[in-house]
């Protein structure tokens, strides 16, 4: 039974979603207070956090940049707001995903399971690893190496950079990488591919203003460089 931890502060809201997902086989705990995030969090050790933005005491943004530099597991933001700013805000600071309220149930519960299905390690019978230079990835244990060290890669970015190491030299469309790695068709408007590749591009050493090693191809996609990682 997967663990979420529901961080809602409209108690009714709480409510209604809890019940619903406990009636899906989840294993769920509800917090209302931002300021009793963490230490929940580190408690319960949830599969997955479902994080209101605005919250008493902290904010989801504050929430989640507090806790994702330890809480490696999938972040599903939820915002009143349809600002662009607010989505990619939340995405800049460790979220996976965001749903904007009024929450459909169906929607929630889709986006939870596509989460959870990213963040499950590889069964024996996928295991692998490719190499690039001094980039190291291994699908098995799903961590990355550059240059020796451990890169900090969430769940979200380490599937990314996987599909697009995996296709290396041929450019992935932006419509397959919503589609196999978010779990739903891309609209033309959201950011989220785009913004997990700039973390990528900081965290893999790529310049920011004229990527080398994962380039956007524009109109199309993003393109992974095989020999650039030297």
């Amino acid at each position: 039974m997967s663990k979420i931890l529901l961080v809602e502060d409209d108690e009714r809201l709480a409510s209604l979603v809890q019940t619903f997902l406990q009636q899906h086989g989840f294993d769920v705990r509800l917090v209302n207070h931002g300021l009793a995030v963490e230490a929940t969090c580190r408690e319960f050790q949830p599969d997955l956090v479902v994080l209101d933005l605005m919250l008493p005491g902290l904010d989801g943004f504050a929430v989640c940049r507090a806790i994702r530099p330890w809480y490696k597991l999938p972040i599903l933001m939820l915002t009143a707001k349809q600002s662009d700013i607010d989505q990619v805000l939340g995405l800049e600071l460790g979220a996976d995903d965001y749903v904007i309220k009024p929450v459909e149930p169906r929607v929630l519960l889709a986006r939870i399971h596509a989460l959870l299905r990213r963040s499950q390690p590889a069964s024996t019978a996928d295991a692998n690893s490719l190499e690039f230079g001094k980039l190291q990835l291994s699908q098995a244990a799903r961590e990355a190496y550059f240059d020796g060290a451990l890169v900090e890669l969430t769940s979200y970015e380490f599937d990314l950079l996987w599909m697009l190491a995996k296709h290396a030299g041929q450019t992935v469309r932006r419509e397959a990488i919503h589609k196999q790695i978010i779990g739903r068709e891309y609209d033309g408007l959201d950011r989220t591919v785009d913004v997990r590749v700039s973390h990528l591009r900081r965290k893999l050493g790529d310049n920011a203003d004229t990527p080398f090693r994962i380039k956007t191809v524009w109109g199309k996609g993003y393109l992974f460089v095989a020999d650039a990682w030297n």
